[in-house]
């Protein structure tokens, strides 16, 4: 218990002198030695009042009232409330999907169909033929090296 409270403390001080040696981190002080000291304290006195209130952005003029914000949110619930409303007069059927399948393909088939779509199976599968042929790959080419004639030039 000891050993703990011990380990305590010891990280207390740890923690304490670490945050003590960032007590003088904003009082720098320049060297006056320095070639360069002038023109850095310069810089440091240009922008000592930095940033001002003056450089941060104005506050949007346009920006709806807190009654408009409420009447926004009571519009936008109103609208969802609405389509809840209708989602839950909706007939939600989860029978038997052979079912569902059969009567989507009733209402498919009782449709009129364009004359393009009107192709026959032998026609579909010429198309397909066709395709198939056009995207056969070419011929590889030969990469062996020509023979190599040992005449002087």
């Amino acid at each position: 218990m000891n050993a703990q409270r011990a380990n305590f403390l010891i990280g207390l001080a740890l923690v304490g002198g670490a945050a003590s040696g960032c007590a003088g981190a904003f009082e720098a002080e320049t060297d006056a030695a320095s070639p360069i000291a002038p023109r850095i304290q310069a810089l440091v006195d240009a922008n000592r009042e930095y940033p001002r209130w003056e450089d941060f952005p104005k506050a949007a003029a346009d920006s709806p009232t807190p009654v408009e914000v409420a009447a926004r949110v009571q519009g936008l619930t109103g609208a969802g409330s609405s389509l809840q409303s209708e989602a839950e007069r909706i007939e939600w059927t989860l029978g038997d999907p052979a079912t569902l399948a059969s009567e989507i393909g009733a209402r498919v088939d009782s449709q009129q169909i364009s004359p393009v779509t009107a192709e026959t199976q032998a026609e579909v599968e010429a198309f397909a033929e066709e395709v198939r042929r056009r995207a056969e790959a070419p011929p590889p080419i030969d990469r062996t090296p020509a023979p190599s004639s040992n005449r002087p030039r």
